[in-house]
């Protein structure tokens, strides 16, 4: 199993466009075949070193995160990402 974590700053940090963006986030559930699970949240602390949105997604092996990262659907939410986000992180692990 592969967890794919990534960690979301928005240039615009107010409650409408953080949901809106975890909305984009949200709606790849069941539109993509290698993701197998995928959960959404939004920072509740709000502190200088806080990210505004976490995603946190699962995959069965790296090739089904690489599917995943050519996807159409995928490609249409980093299209949105790109457009909004100030800067972000990510990490990667097998468990």
């Amino acid at each position: 199993m592969l967890t794919h974590i990534v960690l979301f700053k928005l240039k615009d940090r107010s409650p409408e466009n953080i949901e809106n963006t975890a909305q984009v986030l949200r709606d790849m559930e069941g539109k993509i075949e290698e993701l197998l699970s995928i959960e959404v949240g939004t920072d509740v602390v709000h502190s200088e070193r806080s990210y505004d949105i976490a995603l946190t997604t699962k995959f069965a092996n790296l090739d089904a995160l690489k599917a995943y990262q050519v996807h159409p659907v995928h490609q249409k939410v980093i299209e949105h990402i790109a457009s909004v986000r100030d800067s972000q992180a990510s990490v990667d692990y097998e468990s």
